[in-house]
C-alpha cells in the first residue's frame, strides 16, 4: 500500500474506450499550451527575456490577463467544452503517484481518463490517465509535466499539514 495523506478533492472520470478521444482533450488541457499568453511567456523565458522580472509579479500579471481573456470568452459565449465524463467521485487521500476514492467504484486493472479539480494557483482541472489497482485505489500513469509538479507540491503541502496536526495533538494543542 502506498503512503497516502488526507486531501479532499473531486474527480470526474470514465473507463478509456477510444483513447484517441481522451488524448485530444488531454493535449488540449496542457497548461503550458492553453492560451496565447502562456505560449508568449514560455517563449520569453526561453529567450531569457524574463531574467530581470519579478517572477511572482509576472505570474500574477499573466493570470490577470488570463482572467480578462476568460471573461471576454464568457461574454462572447465561447466556453471551453470538456468531455462529459460519466462518473464523479470524491478523493479522500493522495500520494505522489496514487489517490484513494471514498467509495469503491473502480474496476481493478482497468485504465481510466479523468480530470481532478485542483485547489492550486491558478485553480484548474488536471487531466490524467490512471489505472485501478483496487476498487478504490488508483495509480496515475500519465499526467502533464507541469501538472505533475503541482500535484507533487500539493502532496507535500498536505503532508506538512498532517505533520503539524500530529504535532499539535501530541503537544496537547
Amino acid at each position: 500500500m502506498p503512503r497516502l495523506v488526507n486531501a479532499p478533492l473531486k474527480i470526474a472520470f470514465e473507463p478509456v474506450v477510444d483513447e484517441a478521444l481522451y488524448i485530444k482533450e488531454f493535449e488540449k488541457l496542457s497548461f503550458s499550451d492553453e492560451d496565447p499568453v502562456g505560449q508568449w511567456l514560455k517563449i520569453a523565458k526561453a529567450r531569457g527575456e524574463t531574467g530581470e522580472s519579478d517572477p511572482v509579479l509576472l505570474t500574477l500579471m499573466v493570470e490577470l490577463h488570463r482572467k480578462i481573456d476568460s471573461l471576454g470568452a464568457y461574454v462572447r459565449n465561447e466556453q471551453t467544452q470538456y468531455l462529459a465524463l460519466a462518473k464523479h467521485a470524491e478523493i479522500d487521500q493522495i500520494g505522489f503517484e496514487y489517490f484513494h476514492l471514498e467509495v469503491p467504484v473502480l474496476e481493478t486493472g482497468k485504465r481510466y481518463y479523468g480530470r481532478i479539480l485542483m485547489p492550486v494557483f491558478p485553480k484548474r482541472e488536471f487531466p490524467l490517465f490512471f489505472e485501478a489497482e483496487g476498487k478504490d485505489l488508483a495509480k496515475m500513469v500519465r499526467l502533464h509535466e507541469g501538472d505533475e509538479s503541482d500535484w507533487n507540491a500539493y502532496v507535500m503541502a498536505r503532508e506538512r499539514i498532517m505533520i503539524r496536526q500530529i504535532k499539535a495533538k501530541r503537544d496537547g494543542f
